[in-house]
């Protein structure tokens, strides 16, 4: 299986692949290269449906470039053993994952970057700096992510705003999730009052409302149990016996 950066003619390949309506897996296939790789490559560079071949080498040499230029300044290898060349990849990774769950390409920059960083929080300007982005961006990205329960705010001991995110931050999602789906119910059977119960509309709402009950109650529940039963800190291994 080769190795290394992708070729021009590999994104070409990849760009046709997508054209003809071919899942990641069997472009790889043909590529002889991971999944993962193709997958990361389409999802940093305009996902599917706006992925081109030149713009995305491009793109990938002008990255290349930059961190030719950063190389002299960048710190050494961490104390407790971490490649800094891996934790880099593994982001990409954990970002390319957040956007195929269907959040935003900022967002999910910003979310992997809280998320690596050890201490769960970092500033606005931590943030933009790291990414490379403006402050604007960054705000945009928090004021999502805060709506979905991701993250929050705090201020630190030189009053600068911090964006946290908890040890329990999935968790907290799951909930905003269930509250989301539940307002969502509730509206439907809003629309089950103006319609009627025995009509055609008044009955789809109805399904519909009764649906996200459950699952509403059902995100909830397991959310709690989970936190209950699996939630560890740093340092602890998980009790297999649970």
């Amino acid at each position: 299986m080769p190795g290394g950066r992708l070729t021009q003619p590999e994104r070409q390949q990849i760009a046709l692949g997508l054209a003809d309506g071919l899942a990641y897996a069997e472009i790889a296939r043909r590529l002889d290269r991971p999944t993962s790789t193709v997958t990361r490559e389409v999802m940093r560079n305009g996902g599917p449906t706006a992925y081109r071949a030149d713009l995305a080498h491009r793109a990938t040499e002008r990255r290349a470039h930059r961190r030719r230029q950063a190389a002299p300044s960048e710190a050494p290898p961490q104390a407790d053993g971490r490649d800094t060349e891996a934790v880099r990849e593994y982001e990409e990774v954990f970002t390319t994952v957040m956007m195929q769950s269907g959040m935003p390409k900022m967002m999910s920059r910003v979310m992997a970057c809280l998320c690596l960083a050890d201490t769960g929080s970092l500033t606005a300007s931590e943030l933009a700096g790291r990414l490379q982005v403006s402050p604007a961006s960054v705000s945009k990205a928090i004021t999502f992510l805060e709506s979905q329960g991701m993250v929050r705010r705090e201020r630190d001991e030189r009053r600068r705003e911090r964006y946290v995110v908890d040890d329990d931050v999935w968790y907290q999602s799951m909930m905003a999730s269930a509250r989301a789906t539940a307002h969502i119910s509730g509206i439907a059977r809003q629309g089950v009052a103006v319609h009627g119960t025995g009509t055609p509309v008044g009955t789809r709402l109805e399904n519909i409302a009764r649906f996200l009950d459950f699952v509403s109650e059902s995100t909830a529940r397991a959310a709690e149990q989970a936190r209950a039963i699996l939630h560890t800190s740093p340092g602890t291994a998980p009790d297999s016996t649970t």
